[in-house]
């Protein structure tokens, strides 16, 4: 399921979404939180949509790819759509060699998470077609990675709050950090990794993408969708980071984070304040 229909898309008020993804763009560059939702908080997720496109419109940075995030139930079945989706940032994205731990900032005095993740690469080419099962979804990719999405905002009620409100502020997303590829990817199951998070040595996840509803190629399915319905082109490939295998674990300055993909390795991260 994607955005809701066109119907709501013409509902948005052009103005109110600048003036929140102004507010947003602006709290990002200065690095400083939002003590309160900067403006009449989103209901919807044609609405959300609209704020994120203006704030990208305003930012002007390069997108390098996209974070995928799921919307639970109840709010699931009442904005019509089980998935959201952000764009994460080439500046953001952290590609450490092997045993680097690079230092990943996230905002303080708002939100701050990690999350293990698969990320999967869209090959450049991608025609605005969106595939409709597992084998067209995976040759579509030219490389899978292990990795950790950042997730953090100015806004420290972004989670709290419903999901159109985290997709007002880009998805929740702050970086990402690239680990190994995956040995194997073309073939594999995705489900058959054990994954786990460890915060300071402390586990406190482990889980695999059996949980993920239909897993990371169905993650890429719903981001295809979503860009070709929201006009957004991507032929020159993207980075898509399929969801929190383990849960969305809240990190504060100093914490080092490890994600363990158990027989393809380990990627780490310490947290630093922006």
């Amino acid at each position: 399921m994607g955005l809701t229909k066109q119907a709501d898309a013409a509902q948005a008020d052009p103005a109110q979404a600048g003036a929140v993804a102004a507010a947003f763009v602006a709290a990002r560059r200065e690095k400083r939180a939002l003590a309160t939702y900067p403006g009449q908080m989103p209901a919807d997720l044609a609405t959300a949509y609209a704020i994120q496109d203006a704030a990208l419109a305003i930012d002007g940075r390069t997108v390098a790819g996209w974070k995928v995030g799921r919307i639970n139930p109840p709010d699931d079945a009442r904005l019509a759509c089980n998935r959201l989706a952000g764009p994460i940032f080439a500046d953001s994205v952290a590609l450490p060699g092997a045993g680097q731990v690079p230092a990943m900032p996230v905002f303080a005095e708002g939100f701050a998470a990690a999350e293990a993740e698969f990320l999967l690469h869209v090959a450049a080419g991608w025609n605005g077609m969106v595939p409709d099962d597992d084998a067209a979804t995976r040759a579509l990719l030219d490389r899978v990675h292990i990795g950790i999405e950042v997730a953090s905002s100015p806004y420290p009620g972004i989670n709290d709050d419903g999901p159109p409100v985290t997709v007002s502020d880009y998805g929740n997303n702050y970086g990402l950090v690239v680990g190994a590829p995956l040995v194997g990817w073309q073939d594999i199951d995705f489900a058959s990794i054990p994954v786990g998070m460890a915060i300071d040595g402390v586990g406190v996840g482990a889980a695999t993408t059996a949980t993920m509803l239909d897993g990371p190629l169905g993650a890429v399915r719903f981001l295809l969708g979503n860009l070709a319905s929201r006009g957004i082109a991507a032929a020159g490939g993207l980075w898509i980071s399929t969801g929190a295998v383990t849960g969305v674990h809240p990190v504060v300055p100093g914490q080092q984070v490890r994600a363990s993909f158990v027989g393809h390795g380990d990627v780490a991260c310490t947290i630093v304040a922006a």
